[in-house]
């Protein structure tokens, strides 16, 4: 099968999911409300799916590895880190905790810096490689995490539980006015991601190759990693942490459309993600009943297809 055809079928399955979410149980009388709670759902999971899947797609292709992700630098792990600290020095009462604009402008500003900061002093270093891009990810992540873990177990039970639902990824309470405010620099993002679709055609080649055909390499690396940065800021600061969702699309893309250009991985990763995160809030919603969260799952399945990985290369 041919991977355009693919790419519609994946598509049509993607838009009866959402027909399929947005209109469970609707008729002439309740349709006005429940459309007006499961738009704005609906919006900032198409928004989760396409930043992760692009983000994670990209980073692959700089770092030439299919296994590692955005996450693996510790950004789910800043983002809790963020909201306790809020707390911690403002109180669980401050506009920065309980004014959602204001709570997700600070949060995707300071993880947009902090990333930025740290990708622009590793490549612009002399030396630059994949263990020591790993080694800095790893200590950041647990940084981040004992700060949280400390802080936590400090602060007034009631002002923990202002921070609770902030842990995990969840889409049953998403702010309608953050999904609308959000979606301007996520199109900003992509469009600039699409534009340098042919330049990471040849990156995927390895850096000595790009090189040798007219790539600037480092630049072009710097420029993938602030837009990186930027996608994972926003959306993690709208959903909350995803971990494992961008290496579980970006795999079974690959897998599903053998192919090294762009312009087609990225809205066929795009297109998948939104259909595995439709149809786990659906699952969640309808025959779970609630009792669990879509990040559960993921980081079940997540961390299992992640071992696999793993003990698929030792073997190869």
């Amino acid at each position: 099968m041919r991977n355009s055809t693919k790419l519609i079928l994946l598509s049509v399955a993607t838009l009866a999911i959402i027909a399929l979410f947005l209109g469970k149980g609707l008729d002439a009388y309740n349709y006005r409300f429940f459309l007006s709670r499961r738009i704005p759902k609906v919006l900032a999971i198409l928004l989760a799916a396409t930043a992760i899947s692009w983000s994670s797609l990209v980073f692959q292709t700089v770092t030439n590895n299919r296994i590692l992700t955005p996450s693996i630098l510790g950004f789910d792990s800043l983002y809790v880190m963020i909201q306790v600290l809020l707390v911690v020095l403002a109180g669980s009462l401050s506009p920065l905790v309980i004014q959602p604009m204001l709570n997700f402008s600070v949060t995707t500003a300071i993880m947009a810096g902090l990333s930025l900061s740290l990708f622009a002093w590793y490549f612009y270093g002399k030396q630059r490689d994949l263990f020591s891009l790993l080694l800095i990810g790893i200590i950041c992540s647990s940084l981040f995490s004992s700060v949280t873990g400390f802080f936590t177990m400090v602060i007034d039970p009631s002002e923990f539980m202002a921070i609770q639902a902030s842990m995990f990824a969840s889409f049953n309470n998403v702010n309608g006015a953050l999904v609308y405010w959000a979606i301007a620099p996520m199109l900003l993002c992509l469009a600039l991601l699409l534009k340098l679709a042919p330049k990471l055609d040849v990156l995927w080649l390895g850096p000595d190759n790009a090189t040798s055909l007219g790539i600037n390499v480092r630049k072009l690396t710097l420029q993938i990693m602030a837009l990186v940065s930027v996608l994972i800021s926003v959306a993690t600061a709208l959903v909350g942490p995803v971990l494992f969702f961008g290496l579980i699309v970006v795999s079974l893309t690959r897998q599903l459309f053998n192919s090294y250009q762009h312009r087609l991985l990225l809205p066929a990763s795009s297109a998948l993600a939104a259909f595995l995160l439709l149809t786990g809030q659906w699952i969640v919603e309808n025959l779970m009943a609630f009792e669990t969260t879509i990040s559960v799952i993921i980081n079940f399945v997540g961390g299992s297809y992640f071992l696999l990985l793993l003990a698929r290369n030792k073997v190869n």
